[in-house]
C-alpha cells in the first residue's frame, strides 16, 4: 500500500486541474529507477491507462500506480508535498530507505 497526505492530494489536484483531469480520469504514476547519488530514483508522472503488470491503489482519492518491481522498494511508502521555503515538492517518506540523500530525490535500500 502506498499512501497520499492531504497536502500530496491538494497539489494533484492543482495539477490535474491544470491539465484540465480529475482524480476520475487520472492516475498517479510512481515508480523507482536506477540512479541518482543514493543508487534508486523516485519518479512521478501523471497517467491516463493502466499497464498490464500495474498494481493499482487508491489513497485519499487518489489512484496511484506502480509497477511491479518498483513496488518492492516502495510498499509503506506516503507520498507527500512540502512547499515551504527549501520548495522540496513532492516527497517520498519511504520506510524502506536504509539512505537517502541530501535532496530527498534518491535512496537506497
Amino acid at each position: 500500500m502506498i499512501k497520499v497526505s492531504d497536502s500530496a492530494r491538494k497539489k494533484i489536484k492543482e495539477l490535474l486541474a491544470e491539465e484540465n483531469k480529475t482524480f476520475e480520469d487520472s492516475f498517479v504514476r510512481v515508480g523507482v529507477t536506477s540512479g541518482g547519488c543514493s543508487g534508486l530514483s523516485y519518479n512521478l508522472v501523471f497517467d491516463s491507462q493502466q499497464k498490464e503488470n500495474d498494481k493499482l491503489f487508491e489513497d485519499n482519492q487518489v489512484k496511484i500506480l506502480v509497477d511491479k518491481k518498483s513496488f518492492l522498494y516502495l510498499v509503506g511508502t506516503t507520498l507527500e508535498y512540502s512547499g515551504g521555503l527549501n520548495g522540496r515538492g513532492f516527497v517520498f517518506n519511504n520506510p524502506n530507505a536504509s539512505r537517502t540523500c541530501g535532496c530527498g530525490e534518491s535512496f537506497a535500500v
